[in-house]
Order: C-alpha cells, then structure tokens, then sequence
C-alpha cells in the first residue's frame, strides 16, 4: 500500500503499465527516487549521465514500441535540461510522460534554490501540464497526463514540489475536496478515431480513379499498414514514396518504391514528384514543400489521424481523418486497377539505375575512407529484425541511403525538430523496450560529443548497443549548408579529433578503429558479434559530398560561390564531386 505521494504516483504508473522510466537523480526528487527504489522490483529506472538523454530515450522508447515514454528530472535545471528531448517528442507527435520536482511548496515564488516554475516553462512543450498539490490530486494528475498523451500524442508533465513528495498518503481524506470523487478517473483504452463517411471515401475514390500517373507519400503514420500500402501502389500503378520516418513502411527493396524524399532522398522519388498528376499522402507531413508537387499540378487525397494537418503541405481536394489501415481498408475496394502500371514501371527502372550508383559509391576503394562504405557495408550485416536509430546531419544521408529496411526492422531519428544528440539515446530507449534485438546507432562525431557519457549508460546496463561513429572531424551538414545554401565558405564546424574508441574503453564499452576500406566489413563484423555493447569509429573523407539525388542550379551556383569566396581544400572538394557525378552519369 502506498505509504506517501510519490508512492502513490509509482503505484499509479504500473496501473497503466509503465515499466520503465528514464532519468537522473537530484534533491528535487528524492522522495519520488525513494519511491522508485521500494517498487524497482516492478518499475525498472535506467540512469543517464545527462537529463536531455532521458527525454530522447523516452521518445526513443515510445517511438519503437509504441508505449508511452516515462522520464524524470530534478528541480529547476534538471527540468530545463530535458526539454529539448520533450520538443523532439511534440514535433514527432510522441505519447512522454515528463516529472519533475520543484522547490519547497511554501517557498515557491520566494527565489529559493532551484525555483523555477517549470509549469509555466513546460507550457509550449506539453499537451498536459500540472503541479500536484497533494495525495488527493496525485492520482488525478497522473491518468489525466498518460491519457492525454496518448489521446493527444504529445508530452505530458507533471511537477511534484519536494516536500509533497513525502506528504502522508493518510493525510488524503483530510484534504480531498467534497467534489474529488475517489476513484473517479481510471484506467483506459483509446476509443476508436474518427472514420470519414463512406461518401466522402468514394470522393477521394473518384479524384485517384481519374489519376493517370499516381504517387503515393507514406510516412510514420502508415508504418502498421505496410501490406495496405503495397496493395495500394499495385492497384494504382503508383510508386511509394517515403519521408524518413516512414522509412520502414516498406522494405527498401520493395518493388513500390522509390525510397526517400528531400535532399537526401533519391532521384527516382524527385522524378516521381515531378511527374505526377495525382498525390496520395498517407500519415505524413512531410515539411520541405519545395520538394511536393507544384501548385495546381496534381489532385491531392490525404489520410491523417489529425485533422489539424490535412492541407498543411500542400492543397488537398479530400482529406480523409482517421486511422490510416482503416481507411486504406475501406478505400481500397473502390480503386480501379491500373493494369499497365507505366508510370510504376517507369520508377522502377530509375530505382535500377538508383540502386546501381549507390552501390557504386558504397564499393570504392580510394583514401580516405568514403562514409558510403562504411554504412553500405553495415547494411549487409545487420539482422532481419535491427532497430535502427540515426542522428541529424550529414549522417542521415548515408544512413538514408545505404541502410535497407527489411523484416520487421524498425528505423527512427529525429525528424521535425532534426536535433543532433538523439542516436544513442534513442537507442538505449529501444535496448530497453526490446531486450535481446539488435539495436544499432549510427552518429556523426558531432552529434555523439554532445552526449558521450551515454557510452558509460549502455555498458553500465549492458545494453548491446552498437555505435557507429562516421568521424570526419566536422560538423559535416552545417559545412555543406554554408557552401551549397548560403554560397559561403565554411567556418566555425571543424571539430577537435577524439579517439573515441578509447574513450567507449573508458566507458566499459568495447572500443573499435577503422580506416581503410578493406578493413570495414571485417571491423564491423567483429563489432556486431561482440557480446555487449561495443562502437566503431570510422575515420572518413571530410569533403566527401552528400550529394543531392538531384542538383539545382542554384545549388550550383551557390557552390560556385562558396569556392570563390575562399573555401579551403576547394579542389578536393571540386575532385570528389567530380567523380560523383561521373559516376552519376555513366
């Protein structure tokens, strides 16, 4: 029986099936800690080195197993800490729970230490924010904040000041209010979402009957109806084109797709944009309009759970709210079969001549070490079954390209926010939601730094993690960003060299080194067959390009540019992406 609040609250967390929660001890939660010590035999807490760590590994959690992430923090920079992990989860729109602890109740306002109002901080950041004001509000707060997180698939949080932490769960009767019914609020199961009416089906049937050359945008929304999307592009005779977080919607060598979309996305996807006079975008809101069709080019049906996001890219002539499986379930039927398939057709014999060239740029033998090799060769390695997380930046790209769903392989990274410090922690929340899969982090040396100590959290756990760093000693996206966007050279990215090899040793984490490309598929191999966690370093080519699936003029341009006014190292540069595009071309 519960014995003070945060008992109550912990009590409270296993009800709705919580097992675990992320975070980082402080005197603002001591007595919620010795509330999580007396029940870890239930509620398994995983300590980090840093509370923005316990925030992705939260998201990290939620978006692979599809439960809601738990993490707590500390009084005043504690809770500031975890809020750029919150943000990712809200842009992503992920169910994470956030506690926090605060000052002294009666020194709230007074300039204590650690007084910061995180309420009122978290008030952009939340779907759901309270401060628990004794035993009778605690249970309240705690179902109200998990069913709006899920309801609303965003972050709750709740604030416990330190010294009702401790109150007294006997004290309760004495301070419920008459209206504070016990046990009112309780368990619960999401109610079936809204489904549009079968005449506005037939509608959107109509617009994608008339279509001639229909594509098919898929994104996190549609990753549990892979078998509805693949029946949808062969009725159709349309191509699946997929925004990163719907990467695993289909394999990546399913015939129906053409792979990514945007600057690290694929040509064959861009052609299929271009082309198209029908656009079907299922579970996705895809940001980088310039790469969707152009105004008035194409009839757009769009499926989306929420509402608020129907038309937000892109015109739309019916939009469909609800489940994506549901509706594609319904929809389905009315579809006339394309039976010449040829823009399909057309798709697939550029994701040939696609697959051709990145194979050719995932074999080359030239120094330095491409950054292509090394995830090419990965790729060959992985399990049919690897939860995949990749960090923002250049990294991306080769992840994008080179890592091919398969299975039930799961892939995320952060997308609407694009954070850099999100791979290993994502990893960590995947380790502990499935225990006994092969996890793989693949991080940039920038993004990595950021959060290093997590190297001493995956051997601290034994958590099977494996890290692979592409270390080019730069802020590689930012370096291209300034040339290709801005026309100007770089400044500001190169990165003081770690041996990070020896600081994962350090860490109790098995440490690897690789430089040349004849060395890559047997270093990697070792590294995955290591019982535990283990990181690779890969020390690659810094002016490898990531090039674009296709370059504009103005790209152009701005390269040019960023050559004249000074870029160092610029016939390098010039040589590599010389030999891109000759490879590109022939």
């Amino acid at each position: 029986m519960a014995q003070q609040v945060s008992d109550l609250i912990v009590e409270r967390l296993l009800a709705w099936g919580v097992d675990t929660i992320f975070g980082f001890p402080g005197d603002g939660v001591n007595g919620f800690f010795e509330a999580l010590r007396t029940h870890q035999d239930k509620l398994r807490f995983i300590q980090v080195r840093h509370e923005e760590s316990a925030a992705f590994a939260a998201v990290g959690y939620a978006k692979y197993s599809g439960r809601i992430g738990v993490c707590v923090a500390t009084s005043g920079p504690g809770g500031i800490h975890l809020l750029n992990g919150l943000y990712d989860a809200k842009c992503d729109q992920q169910p994470v729970l956030a506690i926090t602890g605060h000052t002294f109740h009666d020194l709230i306002g007074m300039d204590y230490q650690q007084d910061v109002d995180l309420d009122k901080l978290y008030m952009d950041v939340s779907v759901f924010n309270q401060r628990v004001m004794g035993p009778a509000h605690a249970v309240n707060c705690v179902d109200a904040a998990i069913r709006t997180a899920y309801a609303k698939r965003g972050v709750s949080h709740i604030c416990i000041p330190k010294d009702i932490q401790e109150w007294p769960v006997s004290v309760s009767g004495k301070l419920r209010s008459g209206a504070n019914i016990p046990h009112h609020s309780g368990d619960w199961s999401a109610p079936s979402s809204a489904h549009p009416s079968s005449t506005l089906i037939r509608k959107a049937a109509e617009i994608i009957n008339a279509g001639s050359k229909v594509a098919i945008m898929a994104g996190r929304g549609a990753l549990h109806c892979r078998e509805e999307i693949s029946q949808l592009a062969d009725r159709v005779g349309g191509p699946v084109i997929k925004p990163l977080l719907g990467k695993a919607v289909l394999p990546d060598r399913s015939p129906y797709t053409t792979g990514g979309i945007g600057l690290l996305g694929t040509a064959p996807s861009i052609d299929a944009m271009d082309d198209c006079d029908t656009l079907i975008v299922v579970g996705s809101s895809f940001p980088y309009m310039e790469f969707l069709p152009k105004p008035g080019q194409a009839k757009c049906v769009q499926i989306e759970l929420d509402a608020s996001r129907i038309g937000l890219r892109h015109q739309v002539d019916i939009g469909l709210v609800g489940d994506a499986k549901a509706i594609l379930t319904d929809l389905l039927p009315l579809l006339n079969e394309n039976k010449e398939k040829k823009f399909l057709k057309a798709a697939q014999e550029n994701m040939t001549s696609w697959n051709k060239l990145m194979e050719e740029r995932g074999t080359r033998t030239s120094m330095p070490l491409k950054p292509q090799v090394v995830t090419y060769t990965l790729n060959k390695l992985l399990n049919d079954d690897a939860i995949v997380s990749s960090d923002s930046g250049t990294i991306a790209t080769w992840t994008a390209r080179y890592i091919e769903m398969r299975g039930t392989m799961k892939f995320s990274l952060s997308g609407s926010l694009a954070t850099m410090a999100n791979g290993l922690p994502y990893s960590i929340g995947a380790a502990a939601a499935f225990p006994g899969r092969q996890v793989i982090c693949i991080v940039g040396d920038g993004g990595l730094t950021m959060l290093l100590g997590e190297l001493a959290t995956i051997a601290k756990y034994k958590f099977p993690v494996k890290v692979i760093v592409i270390k080019n000693n730069v802020l590689g996206e930012i370096k291209w960003e300034q040339m290709i966007l801005d026309g100007n050279p770089e400044f500001g990215v190169e990165l003081q060299p770690i041996d990070f090899a020896k600081v994962a040793e350090a860490c109790g984490t098995a440490g690897y080194t690789v430089e040349h490309p004849e060395d890559v598929e047997r270093v990697l191999g070792e590294a995955l067959r290591h019982d535990g966690p283990a990181l690779v370093q890969a020390v690659v080519d810094p002016n490898e390009p990531p090039m674009p699936g296709k370059i504009t003029t103005q790209q152009a341009i701005k390269f040019a540019e960023a050559i004249l006014r000074g870029q160092k190292n610029a016939m390098t540069i010039i040589k590599d992406i010389a030999e891109d595009k000759i490879r590109e071309v022939v």
